[in-house]
């Protein structure tokens, strides 16, 4: 397994991002669960983000891509809007481990 972070790291309704050897990793919090993603958009291939550390809408409800606005369910990383609709993103096997986030040793190839 690899370390992410510790959870304390990520302010809850919120996601990080961390870069990984192979690439970076979006890991966010939602009423106590840890999810993670490849910082990738299903529809353009680009990162997410344009600013650090800003990946989710100004509610806090979803993830965003900030490039054109689609947005993602937290849960499972489905697109519910946007010209990437269906598509998902890419989930990154994460377990929390005496509040340290690790990736798990299947998804070293992120």
């Amino acid at each position: 397994m690899i370390k992410l972070c510790e959870l304390r790291d990520i302010p809850e309704q919120e996601g990080i991002g961390i870069q990984t050897n192979a690439g970076e990793v979006v890991v966010l919090q939602r009423d106590g669960q840890v999810y993670a993603y490849k910082n990738y958009c299903p529809h353009l291939g680009i990162d997410l983000n344009f600013q650090p550390d800003v990946f989710v809408d100004l509610d806090g409800k979803f993830i965003q891509c900030s490039n054109h606005g689609a947005l993602f369910q937290v849960e499972d990383g489905l697109c519910i809007h946007g010209p990437c609709l269906g598509k998902s993103l890419q989930p990154v096997s994460v377990r929390v481990v005496d509040g340290t986030v690790w990736m798990t040793a299947a998804d070293t190839s992120v």
